[in-house]
């Protein structure tokens, strides 16, 4: 099959979330089972995109109203990431450095400009392909008009018979826009005005849900989350459920590999207890702590629904109640969170290590080092943190949401592999937390839950397959 990938992020391209990851890793698992895939997304001014060979292989104009934009289409070659990514290039409109904010994380506000041009500049080019793709996956909101666009815009309903996925990777985001810029949509017939329509708006995400073929989430429990979720979609996602579908994304396991991971400072070789304790012990003296005590860290975007925000609370919680535990922060988000982590890491120095940045290889030594990784988010549509932590041998502290109950069994099962809790709470974090410190002290019960952890499988083959069955299914009908 020829696949199409639309998506405002890849790795190691360009990063902002989760998506990235997806988009960076399903496309090369796709291909090696045989199938065709190209990444279509947008060209930034990123150092990783500036410091690769392209080939340009058309260019046009498009316009908004009285303004014309200039744009290249430019390919990545296969070799370079293990599948072709198209660069849409429209200058004008995308190369910023910086994918939906610039360095100083002020937020761009010509995004339906942005999106809307993308879409057009992939579908004129579709429209100009002899062979074209077998199937047109979209991610999320910012490429979620592509499937009206085409059954809907006369000048692409020629395309109407290519089947198309939405993936929605976090449904928080919509990229609504108020009906004033109509005008940025190719030519349609007004009686189709209610597909766009959500609450007075042009909701992208709502109508890629009404009009793509199928629509998945990154897991079967977000799926159900949002089909009984109070959010004002949960009337949209119940109409459209019979086209659902929740299928848990996976990891590079060949980039993820604590046998071979050049990033931690100790590769996993035949001893787990050997590869723990040194990358412990490594991991410990950098962040000026004593490996002797239990290591709880947090990996990821200091946001509220992450759960980040209840993380000050919780450690001085655990900490006036004098539990001998040791925690590594590292993300960056929130201003005023980040003051608040800084205040108490500079009170509890001996065993609190407040990092405010994003550094991958940190991540990893972190990863293959820590006892547990703490996961409180409110909102995990999937979730890869706990899966990177499960490949290390860390042990999961995870809230039982969204793709985090799907890969985390707690240890009160016989194959557990993490610790849960229910609620988003200061005191559902301290108890878990305080569960965590009971079986880092019951040696016999730790060892099996880390060989638990090292069991659990969620590479991308499994879920390459589900997608591909998933095409098949769409393509057959």
């Amino acid at each position: 099959m020829k696949v199409l990938f639309a998506s405002a992020e890849c790795y190691p391209i360009a990063k902002v979330g989760g998506l990235a990851d997806v988009v960076g890793a399903l496309p090369k698992y796709l291909n090696n089972q045989g199938h065709e895939v190209v990444v279509a997304m947008p060209k930034y001014d990123l150092p990783w995109i500036n410091n690769q060979s392209l080939e340009s292989i058309q260019s046009g104009t498009i316009q908004i109203l009285n303004k014309k934009y200039e744009y290249d289409l430019e390919l990545l070659d296969r070799s370079i990431l293990g599948f072709e990514v198209m660069f849409v290039d429209i200058p004008e409109l995308f190369f910023r450095k910086g994918v939906y904010s610039d360095d100083k994380s002020n937020y761009f506000t010509d995004e339906p400009e942005r999106y809307t041009s993308f879409a057009k500049v992939l579908l004129n080019w579709v429209l100009s392909q002899s062979d074209r793709p077998d199937i047109v996956h979209c991610h999320d909101h910012h490429t979620s008009l592509i499937p009206f666009m085409m059954t809907k815009c006369h000048k692409y309903e020629v395309l109407s018979s290519i089947p198309t996925v939405l993936t929605i990777h976090n449904e928080k985001y919509r990229g609504r826009f108020s009906w004033q810029k109509e005008y940025l949509l190719p030519e349609y017939s007004t009686k189709n005005r209610g597909l766009l329509d959500w609450d007075g708006m042009i909701d992208p995400l709502a109508c890629g849900i009404k009009c793509c073929w199928q629509m998945t989430t990154v897991s079967p429990s977000y799926m159900e989350e949002l089909l009984s979720a109070p959010g004002d979609l949960r009337p949209l996602f119940q109409q459209e459920k019979s086209k659902a579908r929740g299928l848990i994304n996976g990891i590079d396991s060949d980039y993820w590999n604590p046998k071979k991971d050049i990033m931690i400072a100790h590769q996993l070789k035949r001893s787990i207890n050997v590869y723990k304790s040194k990358n412990k012990q490594t991991l410990c003296k950098q962040m000026g702590l004593n490996p002797n005590l239990p290591l709880i860290s947090f990996i990821g975007r200091l946001a509220a629904e992450k759960g980040a925000d209840l993380i000050p609370d919780t450690i001085l919680k655990i900490y006036k109640k004098s539990t001998p535990i040791n925690i590594i922060i590292l993300g960056t988000g929130m201003a005023e969170l980040e003051q608040k982590l800084n205040h108490i890491g500079n009170q509890y120095r001996n065993t609190l290590s407040i990092n405010i940045m994003y550094n991958e290889a940190m991540a990893h030594q972190i990863y293959a080092g820590s006892d547990f990784l703490l996961m409180p988010s409110r909102v995990e549509p999937c979730g890869l943190n706990q899966m990177y932590a499960l490949r290390y041998g860390t042990i999961p502290i995870v809230r039982s949401t969204g793709g985090l109950k799907d890969t985390v069994i707690d240890i009160k099962y016989k194959k557990g592999n993490g610790i849960r809790f229910e609620e988003a709470n200061i005191e559902s974090i301290a108890k878990a937390c305080n569960r965590a410190f009971r079986l880092f002290n019951n040696k016999s019960k730790m060892s099996d839950t880390i060989e638990n952890t090292l069991a659990s499988n969620f590479s991308w083959d499994a879920s390459a397959n589900n997608y591909i069955n998933l095409y098949q299914e769409l393509i057959k009908n």
